[in-house]
């Protein structure tokens, strides 16, 4: 089996690429470990706590985005990003009225045991 060689720029680009993901991986590590330690140990009220997880779950989004998904603002990836965007909204039209029915449905099923 023969070793491939590569040229200057495509080794620049893959130690570009390589410490990327490395970023991208101690970034998304640390947003998981934050959450876990304040759970465990942590003496915060449960409201924030909440905050505190929903942040650093907002934070991994972007962090994946960038670093794995390779989703920027520059001109010639908006298209990844108009899609990803598009199928969100979707999601959350489709998440949020299959909630809202099924809440309308429990109040009018079951008005005795609404909180």
């Amino acid at each position: 089996m023969t070793k491939r060689t590569l040229s200057a720029e495509q080794e620049n680009e893959r130690q570009y690429e390589l410490r990327t993901y490395i970023l991208g991986y101690g970034l998304a590590l640390i947003l998981t470990l934050i959450p876990f330690a304040l759970a465990a140990w942590g003496s915060l009220s449960r409201m924030t706590l909440w905050w505190v997880i929903g942040a650093c779950a907002l934070v991994q989004i972007v962090v994946h985005f960038r670093f794995f998904l390779h989703v920027t603002l520059a001109k010639n990836k908006r298209e990844d990003l108009q899609l990803i965007l598009f199928t969100a909204l979707i999601l959350i039209i489709m998440v949020g009225g299959t909630l809202w029915i099924m809440f309308n449905l429990y109040s009018r099923m079951m008005p005795s045991i609404m909180p």
